[in-house]
């Protein structure tokens, strides 16, 4: 991983709850993380502090104890999808951790979704969990050349780094899955990134890919950063991009059909599912063998 010089800002905030009506769990608001793409800036998440001053929930493992003795049936807890369960801040207050031990006291499964290797220092727990329960590891890839990744994502650990995640959970018997995007038009929307990113996922034998086309979107507060950022790395590129989408929120990459064929070709030859719908409907089946086994571990 980057070893990089960053002071650990954070605030904290009071909140009733930590899971959302479907068991979403977001601990932290906001990320050091420095993903040029990152849509978790957008203005229409009403995020009141500086994004790398990061606002932690006040109470957050004793709340989701709480809320967890309450659940009347067991099933998945999912975190990572608005902030990485695993910025450089959680070394330091290990928050994950804590609440990962509270799901697997309490007999649930966990759906986790990380750009961090950090996420291997809980194996141990992870695998507890996967024993007792289910835990799938999801894990963002979008870039091959580990040198355009120090770029796109530079505070987090490159490609490589989290191929030896998948490989790690491969050997630990923890199911996982790649999300695939963002595919930034004009920058690593090839047919090399594309074979590059799937040959990993082949050799980590992961279970699935979820994708949402070949492309980026763009909305009010991500795109300014995004801009930027392009400014910085990739001269004239923002003017492409201004030419070519305007202010659309969806900018496909006009590679997709071509890139599209490929992804689903070897998804076939590999056996890896794919179709965000089918995808996670595998992550959270939590069957009732898994139940069984929950309650069993009570005792």
């Amino acid at each position: 991983m980057l070893k990089e010089a960053m002071e650990n800002k954070y605030h904290y905030a009071d909140y009733k709850t930590i899971l959302s009506p479907k068991n979403g769990m977001n601990l932290y608001r906001g990320c050091t993380h420095g993903c040029i793409y990152c849509d978790s800036r957008s203005a229409c998440y009403q995020m009141k502090h500086d994004f790398e001053d990061i606002e932690v929930k006040r109470n957050a493992v004793t709340i989701l104890d709480n809320q967890l003795a309450r659940r009347r049936q067991r099933g998945m807890i999912a975190t990572g999808a608005m902030c990485d369960p695993y910025i450089h801040l959680e070394e330091e207050l290990r928050l994950t951790r804590q609440c990962l031990e509270v799901v697997e006291k309490h007999g649930f499964g966990v759906a986790i979704l990380t750009k961090s290797a950090r996420i291997t220092r809980d194996m141990d727990i992870l695998q507890r969990i996967n024993t007792k329960a289910k835990c799938v590891v999801q894990i963002t890839l979008t870039t091959f050349d580990e040198d355009l990744c120090r770029v796109l994502e530079p505070n987090v650990s490159t490609t490589a780094e989290r191929f030896a995640v998948l490989e790690a959970c491969r050997d630990a018997g923890i199911p996982t899955v790649v999300w695939l995007c963002p595919i930034l038009p004009f920058i690593n929307d090839t047919e090399e990134n594309l074979r590059g990113i799937l040959d990993y996922c082949a050799r980590a034998k992961v279970t699935g890919i979820i994708g949402w086309g070949f492309g980026t979107t763009m909305r009010e507060g991500s795109r300014e950063y995004f801009y930027k950022k392009l400014d910085e790395h990739f001269p004239g590129m923002k003017q492409k991009y201004i030419r070519t989408f305007g202010n659309a929120y969806h900018c496909p990459s006009p590679n997709s059909t071509q890139l599209s064929r490929i992804f689903k070709e070897e998804c076939r030859k590999h056996g890896i599912l794919y179709g965000a719908n089918k995808v996670f409907d595998d992550i959270y089946k939590f069957d009732a063998q898994a139940e069984q086994l929950s309650m069993f571990d009570m005792y």
